[in-house]
């Protein structure tokens, strides 16, 4: 369990450190903003676009021997990465890392829930989502830290001795999981349909908040995204169970709903580690690294509601915690819309708390929730298949955001319509999981806990 909070941490704390670092990196390699921001850009987007394929092969494969190739790939591009003395090369080892953590991510989801037992499966999401909220909420605090004392090259080398630590524990303590042995041949045409749509996709939505949605080549991205797709589903239907999503994936209720509600609310949590920085900056007068800062309250509270979603997961079952989760982040974007030119930084924070409160419930109990929804043997893929969901989420709100807030007359207006348009989100995500989500209520186990607690009174 160690090994893997650990591996977690490597691969959410990329996510975040090098954001504060991309000014140091535009100066030193002499380009940029359009091209450094690829920095960040690229790694999620390769990440994003690979997992499935990544879940695909842990679950085939063996999980330990699929993460260990994906952390030693990972670690081996960082080092390459900060050595690099051009953007081109330290864009291709960052699109190169995304793919190591593509294969680590499903990975690390299949080992930890597969070393618990399966009335566990709430603490393993909890202390993998803690984890990863831990890397995200340092990241940009570290990021900052290394920048301006060592150099950013730094925030690539400090990857090394934590995957190679990561990757010594898996080997000496980690069982071997048996690959399966019942698959039939790699779905490689579901495999180039999905990827082509996915990165049409998500291009189309990056790059069309500088070309315009109505350009040509946004179009055809669209276009080209929209017939991958649409071919994806032929092809799985007629792969059946060596597809690379089988059809018994595809047709559980209970994961397709989690997947739906997981689209709905990722715009928020995207949304607010774009917008609220650029406010504090803007707005505040916060330096990049005091605008990491400002996040912690929701950063921490985040990662300390991961590990306690866990316990609660366990006590009231996934459809109470999952839908709380998304009210929670809901009630967390309504306070935050409230932003005006005049808006204090302590005026924020008890949005964000509740926000941090909602991500935390939220993520780690719909990540459990999606992958208990399906055999053991699949525990890779599910998680894979449901942070594909939430990054096409996170990219698409990011997309929405942007277009509200550029279309205001000020950042603050622009902020207040775009989180309110958030909080609706959240509540669309509360209602699938009321309807779809974990089943029926255990009533009788929810009196049984009440006069638990009683009686200890």
């Amino acid at each position: 369990m160690i090994a893997m909070g650990v591996a977690v941490l490597v691969v959410a704390n990329d996510f975040t450190a090098l954001s504060v670092a991309l000014p140091a990196i535009e100066r030193d390699l002499h380009t940029n903003v359009a091209t450094v921001q690829w920095v960040i850009n690229g790694y999620a987007m390769v990440f994003g676009v690979l997992i499935v394929t990544g879940g695909c092969l842990a679950d085939r494969f063996g999980r330990r021997r699929i993460f260990i190739a994906g952390a030693t790939m990972f670690a081996a591009f960082s080092l390459i990465g900060g050595f690099a003395m051009n953007a081109a090369v330290l864009l291709a080892c960052r699109f190169l890392m995304g793919i190591g953590g593509a294969l680590m991510w499903p990975a690390i989801l299949g080992m930890t829930y597969g070393l618990l037992p399966r009335s566990k499966a709430g603490l393993a999401g909890g202390l993998i989502l803690g984890a990863a909220g831990f890397g995200n909420a340092v990241g940009p605090l570290l990021g900052g830290l290394l920048t301006d004392s060592v150099g950013w090259r730094w925030v690539f080398f400090v990857n090394l001795p934590v995957a190679g630590a990561a990757i010594l524990i898996t080997m000496f303590v980690v069982p071997r999981d048996v690959p399966r042995d019942d698959c039939g041949p790699l779905d490689y045409a579901g495999t180039a349909a999905l990827t082509t749509g996915l990165l049409a996709l998500l291009l189309a939505l990056d790059w069309a908040l500088s070309l315009g949605w109505t350009a040509p080549l946004i179009l055809g991205l669209f276009a080209a995204a929209a017939i991958a797709l649409v071919g994806f589903l032929f092809i799985e239907h007629r792969a059946g169970e060596s597809a690379l999503v089988p059809h018994s994936v595809m047709q559980n209720r209970g994961f397709l709903a989690a997947g739906i509600a997981t689209l709905l609310a990722s715009a928020i949590f995207f949304a607010a580690l774009l917008y609220l920085p650029q406010f504090m900056s803007s707005n505040l007068g916060f330096t990049a690294i005091g605008s990491g800062a400002g996040l912690l309250p929701m950063m921490g509270t985040f990662m300390i509601t991961s590990f306690i979603a866990g316990r609660l997961y366990q006590l009231l079952g996934p459809k109470l915690i999952v839908t709380l989760g998304a009210l929670m982040l809901g009630a967390g974007m309504i306070l935050l819309s409230t932003v005006s030119a005049g808006t204090t930084y302590n005026q924020l924070i008890f949005g964000m708390v509740v926000l941090g409160i909602g991500v935390g419930l939220f993520y780690s109990s719909i990540t459990t929730a999606a992958i208990t929804a399906l055999d053991p043997s699949q525990a890779s893929l599910a998680g894979a298949i449901v942070y594909m969901f939430q990054v096409a989420g996170g990219s698409i709100g990011v997309g929405l955001n942007t277009a509200i807030v550029v279309s205001a007359s000020s950042m603050p207006r622009g902020i207040h319509a775009a989180f309110l348009v958030d909080g609706v989100l959240a509540i669309g995500s509360a209602v699938v999981a009321i309807l779809f989500v974990g089943g029926e209520v255990d009533f009788e186990r929810l009196s049984e806990l009440r006069h638990h607690h009683r009686a200890h009174a």
